[in-house]
């Protein structure tokens, strides 16, 4: 099964209970019981958040924790590569990515174009996107079919 981690999913929770109340920053303490997770793993995924640029952390009594931009330019791909890393269908689908087979597989081209049409769609879904209650409008089509690749244009 293709699945997101749990920790992924409970950054995305978190991050959006803090895009719903942008106007201050939050305490850990404060998310983990508005979200209904234990503390040391909202501080664990702050921490991470805060790591990948998606979040500011200050200390003291007025501090806390907040979006490091607004919640329209932050995508469900950034969220997802500050707990994950890179979105890739293979090894071979993303800039790192290093495969024996490479050569004779002859699927590799196919799974690059599928793996850009997955990081594209996440990187439309922006944390206002998941923030808000309403259900979110997906393109119907996929951008899938005119993914070029760097071996197209050689």
């Amino acid at each position: 099964m293709l699945k997101l981690s749990r920790l992924t999913d409970y950054a995305a929770v978190v991050m959006a209970q803090i895009a719903r109340h942008p106007e201050h920053p939050h305490a850990a303490t404060e998310l983990a019981e508005a979200v209904q997770l234990p503390h040391p793993t909202v501080s664990k995924t702050l921490k991470m958040l805060v790591k990948a640029g998606l979040l500011e952390s200050r200390r003291g009594a007025q501090g806390g924790y907040s979006l490091a931009r607004p919640a329209s330019r932050i995508t469900a791909i950034d969220i997802i590569t500050a707990i994950e890393g890179p979105v890739a269908m293979t090894e071979c689908s993303h800039a790192e990515g290093d495969c024996d087979l490479a050569a004779t597989c002859g699927v590799a081209d196919n799974w690059q174009r599928v793996s850009l049409g997955v990081r594209t769609l996440l990187d439309s879904v922006t944390l206002a996107h998941l923030a808000d209650t309403s259900p979110i409008k997906l393109p119907v089509q996929l951008p899938i079919q005119s993914v070029s690749l760097a071996a197209d244009t050689a």
